[in-house]
């Protein structure tokens, strides 16, 4: 009995393919957030390298494949972060990946970020279901106080996203980022657990 029912555990975890199946753990009905791990390297590694994506994130340093395998393995056993895949609910394919980190389990505050990977998957109120997914979970199950994050003055589309969310302005460091031959403020904005559960009605 114990030998068939290891066998069906497996059958589950697979499709007809014999693909494993991802895990949801976190699911909404547009996508889903699950764990990453080292074998969403490349996915992650061409995400990083998108114009679109460097530019809103403020990326600016280059990193290999093998640093990405490795941050990946890293965060995999990083106590203070906890990073998760965004995929599409109807296909499983990642478009995204978003963040709680920093984690301060003594003041019970963390800091969020979120990276929707190309244009053709934004606007489409991907990002905001998956940030409400997370915040649900940072305020519901971590049992957060706080949760903060920092946006560059010109996303705008981000910045109505996270006021339209909950979010608040709570100060502008002036010229944080220098990107493209300009610098760039950076936006910093939180939510508190009672502004959420007040907006949600919990």
């Amino acid at each position: 009995m114990e030998d068939k029912n290891i066998m069906n555990e497996k059958k589950d975890c697979t499709d007809k393919a014999g693909a494993p199946v991802p895990v949801r753990f976190l699911e909404g009905k547009k996508v889903y957030l699950r764990p990453i791990d080292t074998g969403d390297t490349e996915a992650y590694f061409q995400q990083l390298f998108q114009p679109e994506t460097r530019k809103l994130t403020g990326t600016q340093k280059h990193f290999t494949r093998n640093q990405i395998e490795r941050y990946i393995e890293g965060k995999t056993q990083d106590t203070s972060s906890i990073l998760l895949l965004i995929a599409l609910t109807e296909t499983d394919e990642v478009i995204g990946d978003i963040a709680l980190q920093d984690i301060d389990s003594y003041n019970r505050s963390a800091g969020i970020r979120i990276s929707i990977d190309s244009n053709r998957n934004q606007g489409k109120g991907c990002g905001t279901e998956a940030l409400n997914l997370m915040l649900d979970y940072g305020f519901g199950i971590v049992n957060l106080h706080r949760i903060e994050l920092n946006v560059f003055a010109y996303n705008e589309r981000a910045l109505h996203v996270y006021e339209k969310i909950g979010f608040k302005k709570e100060g502008v460091q002036k010229e944080a980022l220098y990107y493209n031959h300009k610098y760039h403020d950076s936006i910093l904005m939180a939510i508190l657990e009672h502004e959420y559960r007040q907006l949600h009605g919990l």
